[in-house]
This record gives structure tokens, C-alpha cells and sequence, in this order.
């Protein structure tokens, strides 16, 4: 059975139970605030945003969140990172538990700014 990829955050939003739903435009409202220049997508059948390159991924799974900052933002990340199941670029914040959207704009900001300064240096 072939599953349809969604053409755009919408679609990739709706497909979810409504709780989840929630969180996930919660989530993106935080990244369009901490990234108001960036442009939404859909990259790896996952949301994207993109500003100067890839600022951020997420995806919502069965039991958790998926946000993947790339390896630097996750780097920059790893103390506050160390409660949750992490990769090399990736974090799961759990769905039973609140969601740290603090962190998650913290994130954004740093990715954005280090997205800009590479960019400067091209």
C-alpha cells in the first residue's frame, strides 16, 4: 500500500489525531515566531523550515516528537537534551510529557543565526 506524502504542512498536520494536531501547530507557531523569515516545507516527507539552508525538522511519531536540529544544533543542545532520547541529529520529546517549547525556540534562533552567519560566508 502506497501512503500519500503531504504536499505541505497543512496536509502533514491534518493526518494526525487531533491532540496531536495541537502540538504540532503549537510547535510550528514557535518556530514561526523564533523564524519569521523562514519558509515553510515539506523536505524527507517531514516539515522543514528553511532559512538560509534547513533551520529545523520535526514529525510527530506514535509515542513522541521528532525534532531534528542537525548535528550542531544538537550539539549546542546536549545538556538540556540529556533528559530525552537523542541521535546524532535528532531528540524525541515525548507526547505523555509537556512539550519544551521554550527549548525548541531557543533552538530555532541558534539555528537561524548560524544558518546566516555560514550564508555570510559564501
Amino acid at each position: 500500500m502506497e501512503v500519500k506524502k503531504p504536499e505541505n504542512i497543512d496536509e502533514y498536520i491534518g493526518a494526525f489525531p487531533a491532540d496531536v494536531q495541537e502540538i504540532l501547530e503549537k510547535i510550528r507557531a514557535v518556530i514561526q515566531k523564533a523564524a519569521p523569515e523562514a519558509k515553510e516545507k515539506i523536505s524527507y516527507s517531514m516539515p522543514a523550515f528553511e532559512q538560509n539552508g534547513i533551520v529545523v525538522y520535526f514529525a510527530a511519531y506514535k509515542n513522541h516528537i521528532g525534532l531534528y536540529a542537525l548535528p550542531t544544533g544538537h550539539e549546542a543542545f546536549k545538556e538540556e537534551f540529556s533528559i530525552y532520547k537523542s541521535g546524532k541529529g535528532s531528540v524525541q520529546f515525548p507526547l505523555k510529557d509537556p512539550m519544551p517549547f521554550d527549548l525548541i525556540s531557543r533552538i530555532v534562533k541558534f539555528r537561524v543565526k548560524e544558518n546566516l552567519e555560514k550564508a555570510k560566508k559564501k
